[in-house]
């Protein structure tokens, strides 16, 4: 029988990667001459990948660019943030102690994230976590992403492990969605990066420290 399975969520789930996405989003649209976006307000534009909060961040100043000036945007965004991806990120307190317990008692670990797959290992790389997965996917890695339910099964499948067998923890309701749509269990942290509180959307558990996690995975494992 294939062990049972926890997949995470990277951005505000393992960590806080905030402070340098929010940094290089500032930094690109100060080169265009955009005023900057406030750090209460650019934190929740995170979690659906760098364009559409690039494009979030444009309507919240009132702007739109065409197409071609938006893949500029986008490279540049991916240049900077990728040579300054460590800089102020850290895992979340207790990451370390919880996947140490989850990995001991038997359950593999893996990342579903609409982070791009190569920032994500880079971003992983950082802290020396890598290692700690069986699978590594980010948007790019299927032909869909998240909330797509084939993105959470084909993540599973390549960590071998069950979807049957399979627990989710993630920061927000694309990650309680995703879980829902592929009819698994589902753990909310609840210092991600949303501004309606998770609970509203009905996850499995909460969370507001990683001690509580291993307690809350295996409760639903049983």
């Amino acid at each position: 029988m294939p062990r049972p399975i926890v997949v995470f969520d990277l951005d505000g789930t393992l960590v806080d990667t905030a402070p340098d996405l929010v940094d290089t989003l500032n930094t690109i649209l100060a080169r265009e001459g955009i005023p900057p976006v406030a750090y209460d307000t650019a934190r929740m534009l995170i979690g659906g990948g760098v364009r559409p909060m690039l494009e979030r961040a444009l309507i919240e100043q009132g702007r739109e660019l065409p197409a071609a000036e938006m893949d500029d945007l986008f490279k540049a965004f991916l240049d900077h943030y990728a040579a300054h991806i460590a800089d102020r990120s850290r895992p979340f307190p207790g990451v370390e102690q919880a996947l140490d317990i989850l990995a001991q008692r038997g359950c593999a670990l893996a990342v579903c994230t609409n982070k791009l797959a190569w920032l994500s290992l880079r971003l992983l790389d950082a802290f020396d976590l890598t290692q700690r997965f069986a699978a590594i996917c980010g948007q790019d890695t299927f032909e869909v992403k998240k909330p797509h339910p084939d993105a959470l099964r084909k993540t599973v499948a390549m960590a071998g492990g069950d979807i049957a067998r399979t627990v989710m923890v993630g920061d927000s309701l694309t990650d309680i969605r995703l879980a829902q749509a592929a009819q698994i269990p589902v753990v909310a942290v609840d210092f991600g990066y949303t501004d309606i509180p998770v609970a509203a959307f009905k996850p499995d558990r909460v969370i507001s420290h990683y001690e509580r996690l291993p307690p809350a995975i295996f409760e639903l494992l049983a």
